[in-house]
């Protein structure tokens, strides 16, 4: 194929990831429930994997206190090999079914929390081994998986099947099966952050102001709520920290006037 042929045709392929998550809608809705259910009470969200759905996981999870200003350890991605597989592939981690809970167990995990597998194959004994522990200890399990009937899914009490076939280039899964996970991960943090209230309308009012980028917009979302001058909307926001707790003040004290 020309370099335009190649990139046609992997594209064509991708066109139908979305197709295949949006038949998993019914089964990331069960997933969310549970999770949102559990962090409610103060629980964490646990994502275990490998290669790539293990770096898939720890980036959704290393993404959540940013975004919606959650504390850090509420949602947890753990990948088989430790912190240096997510750079460099550690050969055969994935492959010891005792890893996985020892890894969570780090974690002083408890049945207050919840933990998903992501696994392209369903097949990963790094992921199954940790979803039977789980289960064994009385913590609700879901997966991310993209294989149907997998042995992963069978071990997990909410199992999301994103089918989305075989890829341009055989088996390589960080294609149309990494897409596919990351755009049913993205669906899960999302949709748990909303019904916790870290989103207003569809704004990130709890997002940490970390650079000057989200300072600005934060500044811009207190201007438009509040409808304030750009400079005096930056003022609330540095006092108080937050889009929310800028707007709060700010009405609090309108009130009480």
């Amino acid at each position: 194929m020309s370099v335009q042929e190649l990139l046609q045709n992997i594209n064509r392929e991708d066109q139908t990831v979305p197709q295949a998550v949006a038949q998993a809608i019914p089964q990331l809705e069960a997933l969310v429930e549970a999770t949102v259910e559990r962090l409610a009470q103060g629980g964490r969200l646990f994502y275990i994997g490998a290669g790539t759905s293990g770096r898939l996981g720890v980036v959704d999870a290393s993404e959540c206190p940013p975004t919606y200003g959650v504390p850090h350890g509420m949602v947890v991605g753990l990948i088989a090999g430790g912190d240096g597989a997510i750079r460099k592939a550690v050969e055969f981690a994935e492959d010891d079914p005792d890893q996985a809970w020892k890894d969570l167990q780090a974690h002083n995990i408890s049945d207050s929390d919840i933990v998903v597998g992501i696994a392209a194959s369903g097949r990963t004994p790094y992921v199954i081994g940790g979803l039977k522990a789980c289960r064994r200890h009385g913590i609700a399990t879901g997966c991310v998986v993209c294989n149907p009937d997998s042995p992963v899914a069978a071990e997990a009490d909410f199992p999301v099947e994103v089918l989305t076939g075989p890829e341009f280039v055989t088996g390589s899964t960080r294609m149309k099966a990494g897409t596919g996970q990351k755009l049913a991960l993205n669906m899960l943090t999302t949709a748990t952050m909303v019904r916790l209230g870290h989103v207003k309308g569809n704004k990130m009012v709890d997002m940490q102001l970390s650079n000057h980028k989200l300072v600005d917009r934060g500044t811009r979302m207190v201007m438009e709520e509040l409808n304030l001058p750009y400079n005096e909307a930056g003022a609330m926001l540095k006092k108080f920290g937050s889009v929310r707790a800028a707007i709060e003040a700010f009405r609090g004290s309108s009130e009480a006037e």
